[in-house]
């Protein structure tokens, strides 16, 4: 480890390691706050057994950033409807005063603001191990096989561990990240060592990682690339059917990788506190979409009433969809992104070569010694209200140049979206209503006025604009 390795890593540890008085005022919040809801759940004839999981009962928290996880350990025979009625009632009375907000993963769960903390209050099921009925049954056999497992050492490195991945924007398995959890983070720092071990395994990466910690394949490892897909695998220590990476998206894996290399070659503290990038008024917005010789295309949806992880799922299904609507129809995609405010306004944007084609295109027809097909090739085209030159023979086959249907990528997703085309894009139902109601496209320019009014998409426009990561300079 160099010199300037360490100096950067202490600094940052010094900074996220929690103080003692700041971990005595977690623990005592998070044990009021399991009395509270162990009264609760008795007075409403509930038997659950209540504890803490995740990274304040590990002690992996930021300090700063704690997160308290209290789970509910609900007997199986408790319907799962029952996890959005009456589990969410428990909660609520148990953090009566509080900002409360309902969120949604595989199941209904509250979130609540105490104390100026955020807390996740999660309903799940006391199980035994591997007999899963949902999927945070297994939370409380994460933090039981990782707890042991750890020493304040090992803690400090996967304190690093997340705050690097925070810092270059990979961390968190939430659908609008798709990054790494903080189970993964700590996996890694066990099987590897340390920050430093985790970052010179990746920088290295090549091809497809497997890691079985627990060793659940012995002698069967060829099996595991059959049974998981994704480039990374680490398989779950309590449950071997479970890769605790697969939410990582391709795109997160390769920005840690790059960003391993970078930081092993050059240690910096940019790295865990990277800088905001300065967004530009609106004459210099307008310039340089003016002067940059793409057209950006925005599209605006109003109100999408859902949890997060719903709203993301759908934004990026519908940007999939799109992308690939316009590709068919030839509009070169340059590149696109997603983003919301998760209240009021969400925004597909597209980066396209260019928003008008030539009306017409030229289509390719089969070569001459395909008798059959240039037959149906002619009959198809020679009179038809589409063709407007053609078909003639060019380097040995017939070629024909058509009117496009769509020149416009503007008109095309309106069209496609709203319009009176009978091969309308199907949306996810959150989009489809939203377009009903409250959908605008907005080109270049088009989108000063939501610039200006919005602090959070000027930052975002302005870091996809210039088009790289904040660390990389």
């Amino acid at each position: 480890m160099s010199s300037t390795f360490e100096k950067v890593c202490a600094k940052v540890l010094g900074d996220v390691t929690p103080s003692l008085k700041e971990k005595e005022h977690i623990l005592e919040l998070a044990e009021e706050l399991m009395k509270k809801l162990q009264i609760a759940s008795e007075e409403a004839h509930v038997k659950a057994e209540v504890r803490v999981e995740g990274s304040v009962a590990k002690n992996t928290w930021l300090s700063k950033e704690p997160d308290i996880d209290i789970f509910m350990r609900l007997p199986t025979a408790m319907p799962r409807e029952a996890f959005g009625t009456t589990c969410l009632r428990i909660a609520k009375k148990a953090t009566r005063g509080c900002k409360q907000i309902e969120r949604f993963a595989e199941h209904p769960y509250l979130e609540a603001i105490v104390d100026s903390v955020r807390v996740n209050i999660v309903p799940c099921y006391k199980v035994e191990k591997g007999e899963w009925k949902s999927a945070t049954d297994r939370t409380p056999f994460h933090t039981d096989y990782v707890k042991p497992r750890l020493n304040e050492e090992s803690c400090g490195q996967i304190r690093l561990l997340k705050k690097f991945m925070k810092g270059i924007g990979v961390y968190g398995a939430e659908i609008k990240v798709g990054g790494f959890s903080g189970y993964l983070c700590e996996l890694l720092t066990l099987n590897y060592g340390s920050f430093e071990k985790v970052l010179k395994s990746f920088e290295e990466w090549k091809g497809k990682r497997i890691i079985d910690y627990e060793n659940h394949y012995h002698g069967r490892e060829n099996e595991i690339g059959k049974i998981f897909e994704e480039s990374l695998v680490i398989v779950d220590p309590v449950d071997k059917g479970r890769n605790v990476a697969a939410a990582v998206r391709r795109e997160r894996l390769d920005e840690f990788i790059t960003a391993s290399r970078a930081f092993v070659k050059k240690p910096d503290l940019k790295f865990f506190y990277p800088q905001d990038r300065k967004t530009i008024d609106s004459g210099q917005l307008a310039k340089t979409l003016k002067t940059r010789g793409s057209t950006l295309v925005f599209l605006k949806f109003g109100k999408l009433k859902a949890v997060p992880d719903i709203l993301w799922g759908q934004l990026y299904r519908s940007q999939k969809a799109l992308r690939t609507m316009l590709r068919q129809h030839d509009f070169n995609v340059i590149r696109d992104s997603v983003w919301s405010d998760e209240e009021n306004i969400s925004v597909i944007i597209f980066e396209l070569e260019r928003q008008i084609l030539s009306p017409f295109k030229k289509h390719l027809g089969p070569p001459i010694e395909k008798r059959t097909e240039c037959e149906r090739f002619l009959r198809k085209h020679l009179k038809a209200s589409q063709t407007v030159s053609g078909p003639r023979i060019e380097s040995g086959r017939w070629v024909v140049e058509t009117k496009r249907k769509y020149n416009d990528a503007v008109e095309l997703v309106n069209e496609k979206l709203r319009g009176r085309d009978r091969q309308r894009l199907s949306l996810p139902d959150l989009l489809a209503k939203s377009v009903r109601k409250d959908f605008e496209a907005l080109v270049n320019e088009e989108c000063i006025k939501l610039y200006s009014s919005s602090p959070e998409f000027a930052k975002f426009l302005t870091e996809f604009l210039d088009g790289k990561p904040r660390w990389l300079t």
